[in-house]
């Protein structure tokens, strides 16, 4: 038996497989902001839908960088309580298994994307969400690229002065793009914003974030996901494919540009693959 997690944010999706090739029931609840509720509630939901079956290997994402050693939530701005804790050390114990393997929510949905959904066959493959936060990840054949620490194109600043948005602390991508952000912008939340020059202006504010993202990473594709993305209202792709079209003009084209395709499961279908190519 093998169970799979995303620990978004805002909400936790956990499933299990007795293959290791496709999901099974799948269950959906609010992530709890104290750490030790989380890792009970998480884990009892495993138990539950494994049947008392004992876990071959388990993995996921979490929402924040993670350790060198993929042990430990390093930063998180929606999960603080989390920082800190021995993540994968508390997993292993509750549900009896050595093999635990962690990694950031946002790259765990883009391998998920990669594999199954918009990025597909595709050697070089970006993946950006714009949700609760802003994150993504840079996927090479297949596999999440090495990094140091992790990806984090949510915390590049965007607006270097304040004169777009004085309010926001540090100008980062996420602050000016993230739903999160804009609801406490426009005192409302996100889909209740229906001013269309709304919409247009994160067009072509997520249309800079993508020229950092090509010029730095030179993916083929960059696959949008998240509840900005695909939700309805949305930042519009066509504008998005607009703006980057004229600001994005040392490559001869730009990269195609597509929405993820697998939803709310992006991260689960991603956990799966995580574990498949760890157990290898």
């Amino acid at each position: 038996m093998y169970g799979y997690f995303d620990i978004g944010g805002t909400k936790t999706r956990v499933a299990v497989s007795t293959d290791g090739q496709t999901l099974g029931e799948i269950k959906k609840f609010d992530t709890p902001t104290d750490f030790d509720i989380g890792i009970h509630t998480i884990t009892d939901a495993l138990h539950t839908l494994s049947a008392g079956h004992v876990f071959r290997a388990v993995g996921g994402g979490v929402a924040g960088p993670v350790s060198s050693d993929k042990s430990v939530l390093v930063r998180s701005p929606h999960l603080p309580d989390w920082v800190g804790k021995p993540l994968t050390t508390a997993i292993q114990t509750a549900l009896g298994t050595s093999s635990v393997y962690i990694e950031n929510d946002s790259a765990i949905v883009g391998l998920g994307e990669a594999h199954y959904g918009a990025g597909e066959g595709d050697a070089i493959m970006a993946y950006i969400t714009v949700s609760t936060g802003v994150g993504g990840v840079r996927i090479i054949d297949g596999i999440i690229d090495r990094s140091s620490v992790g990806f984090e194109p949510g915390h590049q600043i965007l607006d270097i002065d304040h004169t777009l948005f004085p309010q926001e602390k540090n100008g980062e991508a996420e602050e000016l793009l993230s739903g999160t952000s804009v609801a406490e912008r426009f005192h409302k939340k996100a889909y209740e914003i229906t001013d269309p020059a709304v919409w247009e202006d994160l067009s072509r504010i997520l249309a800079h974030l993508l020229n950092n993202v090509a010029v730095l990473w030179s993916p083929n594709t960059i696959v949008l996901g998240g509840s900005m993305m695909v939700g309805n209202p949305a930042i519009p792709i066509d504008r998005v494919i607009y703006h980057l079209q004229h600001l994005l003009t040392i490559f001869p084209t730009p990269p195609t540009l597509k929405l993820a395709t697998l939803k709310d499961l992006g991260g689960l279908y991603g956990a799966m693959t995580y574990v498949r190519q760890h157990e290898k």
